[in-house]
């Protein structure tokens, strides 16, 4: 049961990578006659996802937030899709793109958290709930990747970094239209709660995986690559393993 639903979510997530591509290929293509490079792209759409956090959502305006972002959150499709179609993939651009991706997410929620313990939001709790989940997301993607550096995979869980993104930005755009805040507050919440739940489990995974091979368990112990699960990073990023 469990393989089947990840299955289908891989799947899901494959159709909508191929469906977007078609949709930005002639703008990707346009910027690279253009000379611009895939970096360039990265760097701009981390700025705007920034941008639209920590300007719109600290004074209230959550949908206009989402607008923004959502446009930016595109950029990660594009960039994709030029270093593919130029030939430029590289490590660097890999770790480019994971690490701006960190910052973009600290900025959502980051975002999230200053309405909350401003005016326009006025809920303390709401604010330590939303920085948790903040911090377990962030706790999540180390998870992965120190497991992964140790030759181990932290892979999988309740919520991947695709999840709670897609969640709080549909959610949060809908709260805001329909002025029904409990709607964000309930999903922050239930992310979470969630995070926190896929950090033990990704714990568990390595514990296990350590006890299963004592004789591979020593720092000292050459690594080796473990296996990943596809599509944890941004819709129709294949630039860079994902750190979800």
């Amino acid at each position: 049961m469990v393989s089947g639903l990840v299955y289908d979510r891989v799947a899901m997530l494959n159709r909508f990578r191929q469906f977007w591509t078609k949709v930005i290929s002639p703008i990707a293509n346009l910027l690279l006659k253009l000379g611009v490079s895939a970096d360039a792209v990265t760097l701009v759409g981390t700025i705007g996802v920034c941008a639209g956090a920590l300007i719109f959502f600290p004074r209230g305006h959550i949908w206009l937030g989402v607008v923004v972002i959502t446009c930016f959150v595109f950029s990660d499709l594009i960039d994709g899709y030029m270093a593919r179609t130029s030939g430029t993939s590289s490590k660097w651009g890999s770790y480019l793109d994971s690490t701006l991706d960190r910052l973009g997410d600290g900025a959502i929620f980051g975002g999230l958290v200053m309405y909350y313990a401003g005016s326009a939001g006025h809920s303390r709790w709401m604010a330590a709930v939303t920085l948790w989940a903040l911090v377990m997301g962030a706790t999540t993607s180390y998870a992965r990747a120190k497991a992964e550096s140790l030759g181990l995979h932290a892979s999988g869980g309740l919520a991947e970094r695709s999840d709670r993104l897609v969640s709080v930005l549909v959610i949060g755009f809908f709260s805001d239209v329909l002025n029904l805040p409990i709607l964000l507050e309930i999903v922050l919440c239930v992310l979470a709660v969630a995070s926190t739940i896929t950090v033990v489990q990704r714990t568990l995974s390595v514990r296990k995986q350590v006890l299963s091979d004592p004789a591979n368990a020593g720092l000292g112990t050459p690594p080796t690559a473990g296996p990943t699960t596809p599509g944890e990073g941004q819709p129709g990023d294949n630039q860079r393993p994902a750190t979800s």
